[in-house]
């Protein structure tokens, strides 16, 4: 049997950043974006920025793409709650808004708090006016971050691949 083959879904995540010529990475602190983190600090080209509280993302991506550049902002889903009404200054003001988060209270979730604002995440988005992407296995999260980037820095619009 032949043995099965990784997929280094960080690094593909990383090469849509360095393809799209994304510069900013902004974040709160979460074990699960750790590699994707580490790798992005390992390219001198691209910046990361971590925040006390999601919603200065949006701000600082706002004023990135103001100045001339295009950012990505990593979060928890239980950190999209934090983020809502700061969700519609990329609406109203037509800046491109791009978020890659990881998803909690699905698969097992042993963190009983995590539950409610991980089943909510979507629903927040679409209310919010946020297309969401969704990629569930790791051969899927390189495209699926492509195909967002792409929707969000051709349209003017935001997006959100859980």
């Amino acid at each position: 049997m032949a043995a099965a083959q990784t997929i280094e879904w960080h690094e593909d995540i990383v090469n849509v950043l360095r393809e799209q010529d994304i510069t900013l990475v902004a974040n709160v602190p979460d074990a699960g974006h750790t590699p994707l983190l580490n790798r992005c600090e390992a390219h001198n080209e691209i910046d990361v920025v971590t925040l006390t509280t999601e919603e200065e993302g949006v701000g600082l991506l706002a004023g990135a793409w103001a100045g001339g550049r295009k950012g990505v902002m990593l979060m928890q889903s239980s950190g999209v709650g934090n983020c809502i009404n700061a969700l519609a200054l990329p609406i109203a003001c037509r800046i491109p808004f791009l978020t890659i988060v990881s998803m909690r209270g699905e698969w097992g979730e042993f963190v009983p708090w995590q539950v409610p604002m991980g089943k909510g995440t979507p629903a927040v988005f679409a209310a919010m006016d946020v297309e969401v992407f969704r990629a569930d296995r790791a051969e899927e999260v390189g495209e699926t971050v492509d195909a967002a980037a792409k929707y969000v820095f051709n349209t003017r619009r935001s997006a959100a691949v859980l």
